[in-house]
């Protein structure tokens, strides 16, 4: 091993590891002891890790503190690599469901999808003990078809929104691009089907952002960055856009994220760190920072954003919204930027489960696997008027890994499933989720590596200083991984996709907080140079790994908050092509959850008739 001592685990294998309740594998608690930095020490932490030989030796000693060499670099692994988390089509039987076509448009699948929802007239849920209620895409159609508002009445509301939430004393940093005549333009288009009488669906005029990682004609795609679109110019819409805009959908801009997604706290020194609107002077985590906030703050009922290690769902938690992953392969990666191929892929934000279902509609499709003799992926939908009559659910927990969290997030995500199961008679298995800490590293070498290869041709032509001091540190630690670290990630990919297919042979989906943490306050010294936090962050992502590494469908819901009022979410985990059972349950656990749902402190009503007062937020960092 060279310069380090130090005894590398030797793996047994899978075959001889005990996923039951009674196992004695041992749980490691993530070995992070980093400060947090921002400000200066980001810029000399930077600058050392950037001096060649010094910088090397800084980096092996992080990797060797932080039980990657001893864990991953020069583990012994029996099983062979495996380097995509690609799934076989296996027939689940999932209750409540309906198939969809293959051939459908993405009209077509919107309008099976409202077939599924619960019937909601109007005004039924302010007059029902409801704190507070997001608009939907329900709420927005039925308004253009009675004509109660339209949707370019609407667009002008919202642009009114976006410059008030980018005055001084809010910043909230929501776009790093939106061009108020495309937006106008396409509301106009819009306003005229609705007057005729031929809208293409009920996304028809609705609002949707997407994140600054996918193609969205007019709009350059930079990634967070200064630079990443002078070297990839966008000439035409992502396959997901595509379809949301053949649905209708208004496209209003690029929202904010961390710089190449290298973060999870949603801070940017280029475009501003976006806000929280639950407290403006906390984060909303990332790296889909932007998408989670205009949710969460009513801007739109539905964004787009992509999930490489939780990048969906750690914001949607931290802001109170739902966010969906579906499985690997399940929506085309077509216009999206590539940093990590294997662990990336678009993922929605939505206000309500509902919302999320029929954005999920307009964006998967039938994908051709690669293994021609295997059957294509069904697409069902779930019944959401049927999930009541849902029977016989098992949740698996592993209870050392569901309890590594806050106390409060603990005993919240408790309460949140015990109330579930026993109102609908559904049970919890405990298990045992081995090598958890394991996959968190091996999924942070593998997406590491795929970020360092795919940016590999444009850092080699950039002047460092146009990146953000804290992306630059995480590119010399990501540059620092080697084949041997790569080949034994995707051997332990190898082992947690045996290991999660064995336990989902005795329970449905897998259940977790959805992040081990709240919110937590922003730095004022970090909105210029970004910061490092390697203990939130471990934290954060301490749920999210297996829906990326072992490519497994995800949602998180909304499930209450804690004693400052922050959110706290529920993730449920599910097999391989679940995504119908996955809605059914995080429909089911915010029907019991959304009557004490809290109102965000920066919230913005578009289909209020009156004019909304401004926003008097307290003093911000």
């Amino acid at each position: 091993m060279g310069l380090f001592d130090l005894k590398p685990k030797v793996y047994k294998p899978v075959s001889e590891v005990n996923l039951g309740a009674d196992s004695d594998e041992t749980y490691i608690h993530a070995n992070v002891k980093a400060p947090r930095m921002a400000g200066l020490l980001v810029k000399v932490f930077a600058w050392l890790l950037e001096m060649k030989i010094i910088g090397a030796f800084v980096v092996e000693i992080l990797k060797r503190n932080n039980l990657v060499h001893k864990l991953v670099s020069f583990a012994e692994v029996p099983e062979p690599p495996v380097f995509t988390p690609a799934h076989a089509w296996e027939d689940n039987v999932e209750q409540q469901v309906c198939f969809i076509e293959p051939n459908s448009t993405p009209a077509d699948r919107v309008l099976e999808a409202i077939d599924c929802l619960p019937n909601r007239k109007e005004n039924v849920i302010n007059n029902s003990g409801y704190n507070f209620h997001r608009w939907t895409i329900m709420d927005y159609s039925r308004a253009y078809r009675s004509r109660e508002t339209t949707p370019l009445l609407v667009a002008k509301r919202f642009l009114a929104a976006v410059k008030e939430s980018s005055e001084p004393h809010l910043n909230m940093s929501f776009f790093i691009n939106y061009d108020s005549e495309d937006i106008l333009r396409q509301a106009e288009e819009s306003t005229l089907r609705h007057e005729r009488g031929t809208p293409i669906s009920v996304l028809d005029g609705v609002l949707v952002a997407v994140k600054d990682e996918i193609d969205c004609t007019p709009y350059p795609t930079t990634g967070g960055t200064k630079w990443l679109h002078k070297f990839r110019s966008c000439t035409e819409d992502a396959c997901c856009v595509k379809q949301l805009r053949s649905c209708g959908a208004i496209l209003v801009g690029k929202t904010n994220m961390h710089e190449i997604g290298a973060g999870t706290s949603g801070i940017n020194p280029h475009y501003g760190s976006t806000r929280n609107p639950y407290n403006i002077n906390k984060i909303t985590g990332g790296s889909s920072s932007g998408s989670a906030a205009v949710v969460c703050a009513g801007l739109c009922p539905v964004a787009l954003g992509v999930d490489g290690g939780g990048s969906v769902r750690i914001p949607a938690s931290l802001c109170g919204v739902v966010g969906f992953k579906p499985t690997f392969g399940r929506v085309s990666d077509s216009g999206i930027l590539p940093l990590n191929w294997t662990v990336g892929m678009a993922g929605i934000l939505a206000g309500t489960v509902e919302d999320a279902l029929i954005t999920y509609a307009a964006i998967c499709h039938h994908i051709p696997l690669k293994q021609p003799t295997t059957s294509l992926p069904e697409i069902n939908f779930p019944l959401l008027t049927s999930t009541n009559s849902i029977s016989n659910i098992r949740f698996a927990k592993y209870g050392k890994w569901f309890n590594d969290s806050t106390d409060d997030v603990r005993k919240c995500c408790e309460d949140a499933l015990a109330m579930l199961c026993k109102h609908h008679g559904w049970k919890t298995v405990e298990v045992t989720v081995p090598e958890i800490e394991e996959m968190r590293l091996a999924h942070y070498a593998t997406i590491a590596s795929e970020c360092t290869a795919s940016l590999a041709p444009q850092i080699a032509k950039l002047d460092f200083a146009e990146m953000g001091w804290d992306v630059r540190v995480a590119y010399q630690v990501y540059r620092s991984f080697h084949s041997r670290e790569y080949l034994n990630a995707q051997r332990i990919r190898n082992r947690q996709m045996h290991f999660h297919k064995e336990i989902f042979k005795t329970a449905d989906v897998i259940v977790t907080p959805t992040t081990g943490v709240t919110a937590y306050p922003l730095l004022s010294d970090a909105f210029n140079t970004g910061e490092l936090d390697y203990i939130n962050g471990a934290a954060l992502v301490r749920f999210m790994i297996a829906g990326n590494f072992l490519g497994l469908p995800t949602v998180t819901v909304m499930v209450g908050c804690n004693k400052e009022g922050m959110p706290i979410g529920l993730q449920f985990i599910g097999k391989p092509w679940s995504e119908a059972t996955l809605l059914h349950l995080a429909f089911a656990m915010q029907e019991l959850c959304s009557k004490s749902y809290k109102k965000p402190m920066v919230f913005y009503d578009l289909l209020k008739k009156e004019e909304q007062l401004p926003i008097d937020a307290t003093a911000k960092a």
